[in-house]
């Protein structure tokens, strides 16, 4: 493709050069015809001063011999004395009186036997081009004609529209040049906007810094801003997605390691087949939450597929998938809820935030300690709450435990679980809350609404 200064120029110039050239023609034929009338004005001027002297004296006290002689004299100095110029043209004339005779004429004028028609007119005499004019002296009883040659006159016009059309010839390349440079001046901004993007580095997604920009490419860069403001959040999502995906799969992968275990260490084929059968679970299971990861990943907020389900239901569920992990460490996992608990919720995400809560909990507690989870309506919501006996959280910590990154007094910790739970909980129109119980351990309350006030 054409850069754009091409794509510019190449049109410019050629409707510049043209229309100057266009514009050159119209102006030189106009030219052509105007100094054509200025030179007919010349003749008729002359030939009413050679009237003018005529009234001076009778007609038949003229000397026209000595008039001819005097005026083929001043004809004779056209270009030979100081007070010359270059425009002078070489007159002639010829005298009849009313009945046709000749009376005088000028050396070089045309021999012409009877007088022409009265007004301008041009004619040929031999090889000769003529132009003149004759004037009709009804007082005095002449005839006067007044003419020059042709091609005396055509050359001196070609002469003064060369004059005119020189300025235009030379001024049309420099015309190009400084159209040009313009145009380069013009696509200076660009052209930095092209040397900022050409230097920075490959993998910086900061907005552009490219200096002032005019209006024209100001749409351009805040176009390109938000193009690496959203390739930011792809990648940030990208990382987050990593992250928790890791995350999540901790707890699936230590599930299916105990299940390994149980069918290493079993005596009989009963054990053994038990422990394996748990262990194909785990690993559907773990399969399960893949595809649920990648299903949130790839999901709009405001695109999470919701159902009617039984949230109770669901719990039983979850907890029966943990329960080998709880065993375990020596942990309980006590549910308290009615059997009909509707919800209108994702349950891929409700899964996800499940295993979060209570996996989260398993890390603290202690052996031979128990997990509560209480499931209940509390007016217009549904409340889920896991306490466990764990040694708790800090007051001046309670409000970093969604912080991404960060794990409370848990070293193995990614700091990530809880902070999906608060995503979750928020896309779900919930709302999350922590605190320590008066007898030890930590109380996490999830508040979702319920079917009739989503």
């Amino acid at each position: 493709m054409m850069s754009i200064r091409t794509r510019i120029l190449a049109p410019t110039l050629l409707l510049v050069i043209v229309g100057s050239l266009t514009l050159a023609w119209l102006a030189l034929r106009d030219s052509h015809r105007e100094i054509e009338e200025i030179y007919d004005a010349q003749m008729v001027q002359s030939a009413r001063l050679l009237q003018g002297l005529l009234e001076q004296q009778p007609t038949r006290d003229t000397d026209w011999g000595r008039l001819q002689a005097a005026f083929g004299r001043a004809m004779s100095r056209i270009g030979n004395e100081g007070h010359m110029h270059p425009y002078e043209t070489l007159l002639t004339f010829q005298i009849w009186d009313d009945q046709g005779r000749l009376l005088s004429r000028s050396l070089d004028a045309p021999a012409l036997a009877t007088p022409p028609p009265a007004g301008a007119h041009d004619f040929s005499d031999g090889d000769r081009q003529w132009c003149g004019f004759l004037l009709r002296d009804e007082q005095q009883g002449l005839q006067i004609w007044v003419g020059e040659r042709d091609d005396l006159r055509q050359d001196l016009i070609q002469r003064i529209v060369q004059h005119t059309l020189w300025p235009t010839l030379i001024g049309l390349p420099l015309l190009v040049v400084v159209i040009w440079a313009l145009l380069g001046w013009g696509l200076r901004p660009l052209q930095r906007l092209h040397r900022h993007l050409r230097n920075r580095a490959v993998d910086s997604l900061e907005p552009l810094q490219a200096g002032p920009l005019p209006p024209e490419l100001q749409p351009m860069r805040a176009t390109l801003d938000r193009l690496l403001e959203q390739l930011g959040r792809l990648l940030e999502r990208e990382r987050r997605f990593i992250a928790d995906a890791a995350h999540e799969l901790r707890t699936p992968l230590a599930v299916l390691d105990i299940h390994a275990r149980n069918a290493q260490a079993a005596t009989t084929a009963e054990e053994r087949d038990e422990a394996l059968a748990f262990l194909r679970q785990g690993v559907s299971r773990a399969t399960r939450i893949v595809s649920q990861l990648l299903t949130m990943a790839r999901l709009q907020p405001e695109d999470q597929p919701r159902q009617l389900l039984n949230l109770a239901a669901l719990v039983r569920e979850e907890l029966a998938e943990l329960t080998p992990l709880a065993w375990g460490r020596q942990v309980e996992l006590i549910l308290d809820s009615d059997d009909d608990v509707p919800l209108l919720a994702d349950p891929t995400a409700l899964s996800i935030l499940l295993q979060n809560l209570v996996g989260n909990a398993l890390n603290f507690a202690p052996a031979q300690s128990e997990i509560q989870i209480v499931l209940e309506r509390s007016g217009p919501d549904t409340r889920l709450r896991i306490m466990d006996q764990g040694p708790g959280v800090s007051d001046e910590l309670l409000g970093r435990l969604c912080d991404r990154f960060y794990s409370a007094g848990n070293p193995q910790g990614a700091g990530l679980g809880l902070s999906i739970v608060e995503v979750i909980a928020r896309r779900l129109g919930g709302s999350l809350a922590f605190s320590n119980r008066a007898q030890g351990g930590l109380c996490v309350e999830l508040n979702l609404p319920t079917p009739g006030d989503t």
